[in-house]
Parts: C-alpha cells; structure tokens; sequence
C-alpha cells in the first residue's frame, strides 16, 4: 500500500471507530479540518464514498464494513512490524470488541472470556456491556451476543442457545410487580406484561435484569427474570402467574459485510461454543 493512501486510510478507520469527525481528530491529535481533507482525500483517490454525511455526522454505508475491516488488518500489520523491530517479540494484537448486556457479560461472558481471549490470541478481547442495540454500522462494537426473537436484517449470525424467563419474588404471595423501563420494554417479558399486569400494581421498574433482581431479593415485586440470574439467589422463589413457557434464541451477530473475515468467523465460532455450554443454565426448567 502505498504511504499516502495508508496515512488517508488511517483517518477514515478513525472516524468508523469513533462514530464521529471530532472524535477521530482527538484520537489522532489533529484538528477537524485535517481529518474532513485526509477523508476526501481518500475517497477521491479510490472513486468512492466510505460515509454518509447528514446532519447527525458521518456514518459508515453498509457497503463499505469490509474496508474498514481490511483496514483493520492493514493496521495490524504494520504495528506488528513495528513491535517485532524493536521488542523482538510478539506484538499485542488488536482490540476485539465484544458487546452484549449487562447479564451476559457479568456471567456467562465475563466466565468464558479467559477461553476467548485463548482462541483470539494475541488480539484482545474487550467486554462492552450495554443493554441498548449498539450501531454496528458505526462499528461501535465487532460481535455482539443478543436474546431478541429475530435476527436484525442488515447482521450476519446465528443462534447459539435460548435464553428462558421466569417469574420470581421474595415472597410468592406478593401482588405488587416489578416493570421493564428503557431497551428492556421491548423485551418478550415487557410485552406479556402489558397484556396481563394492570398498571397500578406496577410498584417500581428498571432497565436492567440485575438491577431487578436485586428489587426482587430485597422484597420489592414480582420480577420476571432470565432463570440463570434467578437460580443464584435462593431467596428467590419462583411465581405461579400464569406466564407462559417464555425462551428467547441468543444471537452471536457481526455487520453481514464482516461474515466472511477468517478472524471475525474464528471469533464467532468460540462466543457460540461458550454460550452452547451453558446452554442447559440459560434455557432453564
């Protein structure tokens, strides 16, 4: 590659990863103007346009996921030739960023992360909790592990496991329950509530399982939880409430232009294994 291309290429990585033109200038120590001229200076030499611009910022086309991916390795590369001059050793790798929700990532990830980090060696794996969608077209985060009931159209991925739901209080005869607020609303629990649970007997509500379950240990509601984060708590009994056999697919997802990255496929392939272990904890009675 020649040089001029790879130092242009280097501000347009930038600008995917961060989300933003301000943020790319504060990571590579330049002002804005510098990154919006490398930028088009990039997409004039190659005929093509790597971002949509609008109003919100600069927005990666989904077309254009693979090249932010190869300049990845590109990166790699070079810093690897770099290291190895003057350490004479292996060079760190890069970052892999593995996001999922806050459940996830406190248990079943945060307990499989050492045999990850062992297959994706010597790239580093970073657990990035957040029980809202990340923008993989932003590549806010590399792979991600999400119960939903379908596959997002514009990801690549399969189903690894399912993800079962029970309902649990401190006290089984409680009346008052414990609501889904924020990403969790549009959850499958959230949804059989508002059809079965009037409003008034709604005592309190929170946007992540951990933090209703810990509502739930301290006598506060009925919650409904995922059966894996209920189990480790034996002050919890389970609800008779009439709620259904209620199992969600866990999704391992990567932006479907990345699917067919040797890396990407390798990094997949064992957060598949780890979830398909515990398979029988996460899906419950």
């Amino acid at each position: 590659m020649h040089n001029d291309n790879w130092d242009d290429l280097k501000f347009v990585l930038s600008v995917a990863e961060t989300g933003s033109v301000s943020g790319a200038a504060r990571r590579l120590g330049v002002n804005h103007a510098t990154v919006l001229r490398r930028i088009s200076a990039f997409e004039d030499a190659h005929g093509a346009e790597v971002f949509e611009r609008s109003q919100q910022g600069y927005r990666l086309r989904t077309d254009r996921a693979d090249v932010i991916e190869a300049a990845r390795e590109a990166a790699l590369a070079l810093g690897r030739v770099s290291d190895l001059l003057r350490a004479g050793g292996a060079a760190a790798g890069d970052l892999l960023r593995l996001t999922s929700t806050d459940t996830f990532c406190t248990g079943v990830l945060a307990a499989g992360l050492g045999r990850i980090s062992d297959v994706m060696a010597p790239h580093r794996v970073c657990l990035m909790s957040n029980n809202a969608h990340l923008d993989m077209g932003r590549l806010q985060a590399d792979l991600a592990v999400r119960p939903s009931l379908t596959r997002p159209s514009d990801m690549s991925g399969a189903a690894a496991a399912e993800l079962g739901f029970g309902a649990y209080a401190r006290d089984p005869d409680d009346r008052r329950w414990l609501g889904l607020a924020g990403p969790l609303a549009r959850a499958a629990p959230a949804q059989w509530m508002a059809e079965h649970v009037a409003p008034d007997r709604i005592a309190a509500c929170a946007d992540s399982f951990l933090a209703l379950r810990a509502m739930a240990v301290r006598g506060q509601g009925i919650a409904i939880l995922p059966h894996v984060l209920a189990v480790e708590c034996p002050e919890l009994r389970p609800v008779h409430c009439g709620l259904p056999r209620m199992r969600i697919p866990i999704w391992v997802l990567c932006h479907r232009d990345l699917a067919g990255s040797p890396r990407m496929a390798r990094f997949m392939a064992v957060v598949r294994e780890v979830l398909a272990d515990q398979a029988e904890a996460l899906a419950g009675p």
